[in-house]
C-alpha cells in the first residue's frame, strides 16, 4: 500500500509538472530586484538561467515573487529568467539567445530604464529588438505569449539637475517609457500586451499610496517606491510590478491574493499596505482595458 501510494504521488508530481505552463522572465536589475531583499527571494523556485555569482547565489527577484504569486493562486507555472544589469533587450538578444531560444509559454521582456541608453526616450533600439524577439519566439512556439514589461519613473532623473527628464512632473518618464513600449508593440503584432508597471507607480503616486519625492522625506502613511538610490525600487516597488505583471500574464485580479499574502508578510509590509499596492495593481489593469 505504501509503494502504490508513493507511485501515485510521483506520477501526480510528474503530471503537474508536465502540465506546468513555462514563463521566461528577460530583463535587468529592475527585473532582478537590486538593491532589495526581494533579489535573492525564493531563488530556488526559478530557474536562474545565468551561472551563480561568487558567492554561489542564484537570482529570485520579481519572477519569484510572480511564482509565489501563482502558487497562492493555484496555478502551475515553472518558472526562468534570464537577467543581467544594465542592459537592454539588444543585449539579451545578441549575447544570450542560446540561452532564451526555447518554446516557452510566456516571456515577459524588460529593457533598458530610459529605452536607449545612449538616447533616453528613444524607442526605435527597443522597437527593433521586440521584433526580433516576437519573430524568433514565435518561430519556436506559434502560440507563446510574450509580454513587455513597461517600468517605472527613475527619480534620479527627474528631480536633480541636468538629467534627462529634470523638471517634468515625476509621473512623466514612466509615461514617455509606456509610450515608447506602446510603439514596439505596434511594431509587432505577436506581442500580446503590456504590463504598465510604470503607470501603476503613477498611480500609487496619484493615490496617495507611495511618496512621490523620496529626496524630501516620505509622509507618513506613505510607502517609498524607490530604493535609496531613487533609481532601483524597493521591495514595495518590486512587489508593485510583480503584482502587475502576474494580473497581466494570468487574467487574475491582484486583490485575490489578499491582505495576508506571503511574499508581503515575508517583506514585513503591513495588510493595510498589502491591499493599498494590490488596489493600485487591480485599478491599473482594469484602466488598461
Amino acid at each position: 500500500m505504501k509503494f502504490l501510494l508513493g507511485a501515485i504521488a510521483i506520477l501526480a508530481a510528474l503530471t503537474c509538472s508536465a502540465e506546468a505552463d513555462t514563463i521566461l522572465f528577460v530583463g535587468n536589475s529592475f527585473t532582478y530586484g537590486e538593491l532589495a531583499s526581494a533579489k535573492f527571494y525564493h531563488a530556488r523556485e526559478v530557474h536562474d538561467l545565468n551561472p551563480p555569482n561568487e558567492r554561489n547565489q542564484t537570482i529570485g527577484g520579481v519572477p519569484a515573487i510572480f511564482k509565489e504569486f501563482t502558487k497562492e493562486a493555484n496555478l502551475s507555472y515553472d518558472v526562468s529568467l534570464e537577467t543581467v544589469g544594465g542592459k537592454g533587450l539588444d543585449f539579451h538578444y545578441t549575447e544570450k539567445l542560446p540561452l532564451l531560444d526555447k518554446p516557452w509559454d510566456a516571456v515577459v521582456l524588460q529593457s533598458y530604464s530610459t529605452l536607449d541608453e545612449n538616447n533616453p526616450g528613444d524607442p526605435k533600439l527597443l522597437t527593433e529588438y521586440t521584433r526580433k524577439f516576437d519573430a524568433t519566439l514565435h518561430a519556436r512556439n506559434p502560440n507563446v505569449k510574450i509580454y513587455l514589461n513597461a517600468t517605472w519613473s527613475r527619480a534620479d532623473l527627474i528631480y536633480p539637475a541636468d538629467a534627462p527628464w529634470s523638471g517634468k512632473p515625476i509621473t512623466q518618464m514612466a509615461l514617455d517609457i509606456a509610450a515608447g513600449y506602446e510603439a514596439a508593440r505596434k511594431a509587432s503584432p505577436g506581442i500580446a500586451g503590456i504590463a504598465p508597471v510604470g503607470q501603476a507607480w503613477n498611480r500609487a503616486f496619484a493615490t496617495g499610496v507611495a511618496d512621490p519625492n523620496p529626496y524630501d522625506g516620505i509622509s507618513a502613511g506613505q510607502v517609498n517606491l524607490w530604493a535609496e538610490d531613487a533609481y532601483h525600487a524597493s521591495d514595495f516597488g518590486y512587489y508593485l510590478e510583480a503584482l502587475v505583471i502576474f494580473g497581466k500574464v494570468t487574467g487574475l485580479d491582484p486583490l485575490s491574493l489578499g491582505p495576508k499574502e506571503r511574499v508581503a508578510r515575508d517583506f514585513g509590509f503591513s495588510p493595510r499596505q498589502t491591499t493599498a499596492l494590490q488596489q493600485v495593481a487591480h485599478d491599473e489593469l482594469a484602466a488598461q482595458k
